[in-house]
């Protein structure tokens, strides 16, 4: 049995897409997996399962939620060593900061600079981001909310051909912690 932790996108904000936590939770358990425990209203359920791969997981969850749902959600699977090591692997010093100064982008797929090289880093200046393994690392210091950086940086040229979605990083700590073996 893995443990792994599923990143759902863009669901229950601003009251559109409504995925209930409750009821993911038991979707997911309805296809087999164990220990679903969900994080936050924001998307995040870690769970374990004895089958697949994180694409295929990612896929059956994807359509068992637009089934069940009656919408399409992006979903990305990721397992407790990738997420341990995309927290370990920080370029910022992640203890000295604020959790809504740094955010973790996590993609689909690999990334490489030249997706990002037309943006100019230094016009975004104190904000940075550097790139990891299917991860994007963003210091935000007036939050993501606030950033233009961040604005960039989600563009659909930028992003194209990907899943993305962003955590802040007590979310990505948090989900180490949990998918952690007990």
């Amino acid at each position: 049995m893995t443990t792994y932790a599923a990143l759902l996108r863009g669901i229950n904000v601003g009251g559109a897409r409504k995925v209930p936590m409750v009821e993911l939770r038991t979707l997911m358990e309805g296809l087999g997996h164990a220990g679903v425990r969900s994080h936050l209203q924001s998307g995040q359920a870690v769970f374990t399962a004895d089958h697949g791969d994180e694409e295929s997981l990612a896929g059956e969850l994807t359509a068992a939620i637009e089934k069940h749902f009656g919408f399409s959600v992006d979903v990305i699977v990721r397992d407790h060593a990738y997420l341990a090591a995309i927290a370990d692997a920080c370029p910022f010093p992640a203890a000295e900061l604020e959790g809504k100064q740094l955010h973790v982008t996590y993609f689909s797929q690999p990334v490489d600079a030249d997706r990002f090289a037309a943006i100019d880093q230094g016009a975004f200046l104190p904000e940075e981001f550097r790139l990891g393994d299917r991860a994007l690392y963003l210091y935000a210091p007036n939050g993501l909310g606030r950033s233009k950086l961040a604005e960039q940086l989600a563009r659909p040229r930028v992003n194209k051909g990907l899943i993305a979605t962003t955590r802040n990083w007590n979310t990505v700590v948090k989900l180490v912690e949990m998918t952690a073996a007990e």
